[in-house]
């Protein structure tokens, strides 16, 4: 036997090794089919994108329906995503980061969007170390994304719920505390008066404390009950309709006040909600208004509504004395929290008309310069789209 012929394959052995690779390939394919995972294969010499069948069906595209040039996918991608995902791709390329992967989402035929982890390698240089050949996979990542949202939002809400606890503790501690301090010093000079004037006078003065706790107690009970209560009588609304019967209960200050009131509500305009929830924010609000008019100019309420497939907007808008936002922007809903010198001010109205819009997921936004007027913005997720 020739050793010699040994070192060299026989065309048996090449045969061999082509059917292996062949055995390769179909292995690769079949997993690629039944992972719904694409592949594909970006050839930067001639510029042409090979995407495979399983890339096109993610988008819900047919074969034939996606070309193969970049832009095909680059275009596709979300406006907010492209900067990340181009800088990624090209970190890749000149070496920064040893694989390429990005997450983005990428718009489908049917004009929705989904999420895509998307990974590549250079599997090819030319004799320069220019990359020539870049090669990947696209997952859909779609339903990760939605628990991960998910699991955001809820942690967003526990934390925003134990700040709120802390808050209404010591603010429970704080105001009972001075309440009692109260008490506890007109008794001493109960004790120690000497004629029934005087003690007449200290009598008078407990019963002021007893009526401001009794308004403290009510208030702080309001607070705590609008989360636990908020899913008690839900009714489908006439928003219209509620805005204005709130214009009709404040009638009365509307008129001594003379303001003039602008409702340009959508008459067909409704909401999931507790009515008690809304008529409570749209007198607070108002309320607060009227409250606070300009006193040199004839004041003026704009109640308005805007629907887009995202939301439903209300804004409240008016020519008063506005409100320092430099200086009190971060505690407008505060509990507690006054910024005028208005002794009918409690400080409690707009700290519930939070708690009662973002019961029902809703935000509210302030927008305010000195001596012009402010503007309140309601915002509601619009799931009727």
């Amino acid at each position: 036997m020739n050793n010699a012929n040994n070192l060299n394959p026989t065309v048996s052995d090449k045969e061999d090794d082509h059917y292996q690779l062949d055995i390769k390939e179909q292995v690769l394919k079949f997993t690629l089919e039944n992972s719904n995972i694409g592949a594909w294969d970006y050839n930067a010499t001639t510029k042409l994108v090979f995407y495979s069948k399983e890339s096109k069906n993610i988008l819900g595209f047919e074969e034939y329906e996606i070309g193969t040039t970049a832009k095909e996918w680059n275009d596709r991608v979300h406006p907010e995503d492209k900067a990340h995902y181009f800088q990624d791709f090209n970190n890749h390329l000149i070496g920064i980061n040893p694989d390429y992967v990005n997450e983005h989402r990428i718009k489908c035929k049917d004009g929705s969007y989904k999420w895509i982890l998307d990974r590549g390698r250079i599997i090819e240089r030319d004799i320069y170390g220019k990359p020539t050949r870049i090669i990947g996979t696209h997952t859909d990542i779609s339903e990760r994304k939605e628990q991960e949202e998910k699991l955001l939002k809820n942690q967003n809400i526990i934390q925003d719920q134990n700040k709120r606890l802390r808050n209404f503790a010591l603010i429970v501690t704080h105001n009972l505390k001075s309440h009692t301090a109260n008490f506890d010093s007109l008794l001493n000079f109960y004790e120690e008066a000497e004629d029934k004037k005087e003690k007449t006078e200290i009598i008078n003065h407990l019963k002021t404390v007893n009526n401001s706790l009794t308004k403290t107690i009510s208030n702080l009970n309001k607070i705590v009950t609008t989360q636990r209560s908020k899913d008690k009588n839900v009714q489908t609304i006439n928003v219209n309709k509620y805005v204005i019967n709130a214009i009709k209960f404040l009638e009365t200050k509307i008129t001594e006040t003379k303001f003039t009131v602008n409702n340009d509500i959508d008459p067909d305009l409704f909401l999931d909600y507790n009515p008690a929830y809304f008529e409570s924010i749209l007198q607070n609000l108002l309320s607060n208004t009227i409250k606070y008019k300009h006193p040199n100019r004839t004041p003026i309420i704009n109640i308005k509504s805007l629907v887009t497939p995202e939301q439903i907007i209300l804004t409240i808008n008016d020519n008063g004395l506005g409100i320092d936002l430099n200086k009190y922007g971060n505690h407008i809903f505060e509990l507690y929290r006054t910024f005028h010198n208005n002794p009918n001010a409690e400080g409690v109205g707009l700290y519930l008309t939070k708690s009662q819009i973002e019961a029902f997921d809703g935000t509210i936004e302030v927008e305010s310069i000195v001596n012009v007027g402010t503007t309140f913005t309601i915002k509601y997720p619009n799931k009727k789209v």
